[in-house]
């Protein structure tokens, strides 16, 4: 039995609603020192929000917070700092236009005598945080420079800079490449080590037999279960966190493969600000009508920016032929790409799928705003029909079609995202990472959202860092790595091991 001494951080009772929604319900936590605890559960099942309630950034409407035994008022993140409390958030909270070391030691600057910012020692200091971190980036470095998975490590050292002995980790591997989350890995034990008290929020299971000592499952704002992990397993967890068995996750059913509907050929990128370089060179692939053409590769392989180069982001960049139902288009624009019957799904739905400060109703209908127009005027009644069977079709959770998308969980803000590209009726579905920071029940509908376009004939090309989820879904894969095509496997041939092996650099240099 662990001791009562043990425990670092206690909330008793914790309740937290927003209009239309109750996203905490009388919620008890216990953290204890030197133990990790995975906070679980789908998108909406109020983990951020209790979190954000101990870090200070929201206030709880009931219950109570102990630290140390003592109860403490945590009234804002100054107050939760205070107590020795820090949280890495999903969405990055950096400041781009300054630079890592400024970032890191944002509000508690090394200053010298003369009360002045001590930039060399502040300099020297991050150093130290980033080498333990092994992040390889200078700290005079600016953070708008740095790739999505190197601010993410950022934020990592700006949390260990305050010393803080109880840290909260919001999906912090979602943008890691496999030798930072390694990094991750090693500052966790060592932070356990010291005797830190750590909550990890994850969608990534197998993540927790490394790091994990105890879970906690949430499901609709309320608790579900506290356990030690090793005394729950991986089906039992998944059934708590969605209330059913989930062992038809991924649905893919046969289908009939169709016409070739979309081909490029010596598709190329050039690098923004380098000529000499390019993101991708030499790309040539194709798909079909009732087809899902899967595309794996690491961090850094190019897959995001050949789907937006096929979706017109690019075009001044880049050279090589698009052919659409065989005939040969120019896409020189988004606009143009929708009118060729393409549409994409992107990587970061939030910064550039959504706008999060419109409804769920704009969202939705914001790219067939053609259809619903009469004099230059939006025909609501129309407005309202359409984005009704749209959030009835793709089970979008929301309390009214007029909810501000920001207040969305992930799956649902994902699930907006969908709705709004399909309703411009395309031929081809590029989907960037579909499923990322979202729960296992979201995941599963999109899987059956993805198995149905399929069926219907619409071509569907999916970029995925996860190599279940694209061995599982894909009737062909076709491999990247450093910017050019190293492998093409149909299903029935592709193997963890042999598009891993494609996926490495000195496999691709062999």
């Amino acid at each position: 039995m662990q001791e009562t001494s043990d425990i670092v951080l206690e909330a008793r009772g914790i309740c937290k609603s927003f209009p239309g929604v109750q996203a905490v319900q009388d919620v008890d936590l216990v953290l204890r020192r030197g133990r990790l605890t995975a906070l679980l559960g789908e998108n909406g099942a109020g983990k951020s929000t209790l979190m954000n309630i101990i870090a200070g950034v929201f206030p709880p409407n009931a219950g109570k917070i102990l630290v140390d035994g003592r109860e403490v008022r945590i009234a804002n993140p100054r107050d939760a700092q205070a107590h020795g409390i820090a949280m890495i958030f999903q969405e990055l909270n950096l400041i781009p236009h300054l630079t890592v070391a400024e970032n890191i030691f944002l509000g508690r600057e090394t200053v010298n005598d003369l009360r002045l910012i001590d930039y060399p020692a502040m300099n020297r200091n991050a150093a130290t945080l980033l080498k333990q971190l092994d992040l390889l980036v200078p700290p005079t470095a600016i953070v708008a420079n740095l790739r999505v998975g190197q601010q993410q490590v950022v934020e990592i050292a700006k949390a260990l800079a305050g010393e803080a002995r109880i840290l909260i980790m919001d999906e912090p591997t979602s943008a890691l490449t496999e030798h930072e989350i390694e990094s991750l890995f090693r500052a966790i034990h060592s932070l356990k080590q010291k005797g830190a008290a750590i909550v990890y929020i994850t969608h990534k299971l197998k993540e927790l037999s490394r790091i994990g000592d105890d879970v906690v499952v949430m499901r609709d704002g309320r608790l579900i279960a506290a356990a030690p992990l090793k005394d729950l397993g991986h089906d039992e967890i998944v059934r708590m966190m969605v209330g059913r068995d989930l062992a038809d996750l991924y649905r893919k059913t046969p289908g009939v493969v169709g016409d070739e509907v979309l081909r490029v050929e010596g598709l190329s990128l050039k690098h923004p600000t380098r000529s000499d370089v390019f993101v991708f060179r030499g790309m040539d692939a194709r798909v079909c009508r009732g087809e899902v053409l899967g595309i794996f590769g690491l961090m850094g392989a190019g897959r995001t920016e050949f789907l937006e180069t096929i979706f017109g982001l690019h075009h001044r960049n880049c050279t090589g032929r698009v052919y659409i139902d065989g005939s040969e288009v120019s896409i020189t624009s988004p606009a143009k790409a929708i009118a060729l019957g393409l549409a994409l799904a992107p990587e970061d739905r939030k910064t550039e799928g959504l706008m999060l400060d419109m409804s769920v109703v704009e969202n939705t209908s914001l790219a067939s705003l053609g259809r619903l127009l009469r004099f230059g005027f939006i025909r609501r009644r129309m407005e309202e029909k359409f984005v009704d069977d749209a959030i009835e079709r793709f089970h979008v959770k929301t309390p009214s079609p007029r909810q501000l998308v920001r207040y969305l969980s992930g799956g649902n803000q994902q699930k907006v995202v969908l709705a709004k590209w399909l309703a411009t009726r395309p031929k081809v579905v590029l989907l960037d990472e579909p499923t990322r920071g979202i729960d296992i029940s979201a995941k599963r509908e999109i899987y059956m959202l993805i198995d149905e376009l399929k069926r219907g004939g619409i071509a569907v090309v999916m970029v995925s860092s996860e190599l279940p989820e694209i061995l599982a879904i894909s009737d062909r894969i076709v491999v990247m790595c450093q910017g050019r095509l190293t492998a093409e496997f149909m299903q029935e041939d592709a193997t963890e091991e042999r598009v891993m092996l494609a996926a490495l650099p000195q496999a691709s240099a062999a």
